[in-house]
């Protein structure tokens, strides 16, 4: 491989945006970030929304400065979190802004679809998918439920990273690995459940054809060329799912191993040849998502990140540097305060610094005061909560685990990975950081020809980065620490 290929990546998280031009050659990669901006929700006429305008107007200005700059874009490919989705009227319009995930609309209806609709097993059973009460299945149940003006008017339903390239385009998919994040997939047909749809009043037509990640949808409308003075650029089916994206950039040398994309969700798994949807997934509350190349991600969203970010908003006499506050929290006692991080009182409290204390109040702990003690409070907590989600993996997996990737921008964290090593037992290996945006690079790359597997795409990846080993220490202590993180969560 020697011919300079360039891609363009649109990689969309749920506090922020990115546009990335990524560059293949002589089998190595580099990324340049193009530009930079906010995802904020919108708060109006009692819904939380996301501005899908706003976002696709963000595209379009990485495209027109990519385009000055004369950069030859082999292709365009787009990654966002999961589950949301755009009504598409008859005109081929938006006809609003999407609902987002975390507004309280689906609170309860999640318990309620389960008596009127179908039975929570059978759901599982069907789409091997953790339940979480802002999964699409449930959003479009609460929207029913509230007579949503705008779903009976749906000619297509869009999961956001299709909408996006569907307004780029004017071609309707439904890519794979975004789709398995609906609770709406069965992993076994590889397709909608029809069942599921008409649960919700849906029908399958509602969706475009299920393609698979490394898929050309189409080229740039003649508008879009216009616009932004680019050609007939072919936009490409990335793993939609920003996790998909990311798990496909692991540098792995052999399937043993098992990854933590670390960001405002951190995401534990496995990557395996088919779902695993049994008795012991299901109690444990485990999803099985889409995968590229025909694997499934079995894995456990865990509330990462986000409590830490939400405590910074907060703290008005903390340090603004990330590693000047980490390190005094490294001085407080260790294990004080522990708490669950999937606790449903984390979710999206008024105000998270009072939801941990009074969870400490509640189960007879100490309190912590000051952003020291809270900080340490959620790094050690969430090491901890590795530990049950990575010895869980470890007995379903079926093969030995030999080493923990953490990619994604929690990889910087080397406190936490420390922690984690510590915490699990096993060799870590931190990076890379953008994991997500080499994946959507990478699949661009695959679409293109330039590599031909995943296994060719980790092999660049590893060659092109520096990673950083983090190996276990203080078993003991993290032992005694761990018996203690469950005796608290018990209660």
């Amino acid at each position: 491989m020697t011919e300079k290929q360039t891609y363009f990546a649109v990689d969309l998280g749920a506090t922020s945006g990115r546009t990335i031009i990524g560059t293949l050659e002589n089998g190595k990669f580099s990324l340049e970030e193009l530009t930079r901006f906010d995802n904020n929700l919108i708060h109006t006429c009692g819904h939380f929304y996301w501005d899908i305008f706003a976002l696709y107007n963000e595209v379009i200005r990485g495209l027109k400065l990519a385009a000055q700059r004369g950069i030859q874009l082999t292709s365009i490919g787009i990654d966002t979190w999961g589950v949301d989705f755009v009504l598409i009227g008859d005109d081929g319009a938006p006809l609003r802004n999407p609902i987002a995930y975390r507004d309280p609309h689906t609170f309860g209806r999640m318990e309620e679809y389960f008596e009127k609709c179908v039975d929570k097993k059978t759901v599982y059973d069907i789409t091997g998918i953790q339940f979480m009460n802002f999964n699409s299945l449930f959003q479009l149940y609460a929207m029913r439920c509230n007579n949503d003006a705008a779903l009976p008017h749906a000619k297509h339903i869009l999961f956001v990273p299709d909408a996006l390239s569907y307004m780029l385009t004017g071609q309707v998919v439904c890519e794979y690995t975004i789709a398995s994040t609906s609770q709406m997939l069965d992993p076994r047909t590889g397709d909608l459940d029809s069942r599921l749809l008409q649960s919700v009043g849906i029908e399958r037509s509602q969706f475009g054809p299920i393609v698979q990640p490394g898929t050309v949808i189409g080229c740039l409308t003649s508008d879009v060329q216009s616009e932004t003075g680019l050609g007939a650029v072919p936009v490409v089916a990335v793993a939609g799912h920003d996790t998909g994206s990311a798990v496909a950039a692991v540098p792995a040398a052999n399937a043993h191993f098992a990854y933590l994309s670390s960001g405002t969700w951190s995401l534990m798994g496995i990557e395996t040849p088919q779902a695993i949807i049994d008795e012991v997934s299901y109690e444990r509350n485990f999803t099985n998502e889409g995968g590229i190349e025909g694997t499934t991600r079995f894995l456990k969203n865990i509330c990462g990140m986000w409590l830490y970010e939400r405590c910074r908003k907060e703290w008005t006499d903390a340090p603004k540097s990330h590693t000047e506050l980490q390190a005094q929290a490294m001085e407080v006692t260790p294990f004080q305060s522990l708490i669950d991080p999937d606790d449903p009182c984390f979710a999206n409290p008024a105000s998270m610094v009072d939801a941990i204390q009074q969870y400490c109040r509640n189960t007879g702990q100490h309190v912590p005061e000051g952003y020291a003690e809270i900080c340490r409070c959620i790094f050690d907590s969430l090491a901890l909560r590795y530990r049950q989600v990575f010895g869980w993996l470890r007995e379903m997996a079926g093969y030995p685990l030999d080493v923990l990737h953490i990619i994604g921008g929690g990889s910087l964290n080397e406190y936490l990975d420390q922690f984690t090593a510590n915490s699990c037992g096993v060799r870590v290996l931190a990076g890379p950081q953008e994991g997500t945006a080499i994946g959507n690079v990478m699949l661009q790359a695959k679409a293109s020809g330039a590599v031909a597997d995943v296994w060719q795409m980790r092999s660049i990846i590893a060659n092109s980065l520096q990673l950083k080993e983090f190996l276990p220490k203080d078993a003991e202590v993290w032992e005694k620490a761990y018996q203690r993180y469950l005796e608290v969560t018990s209660k």
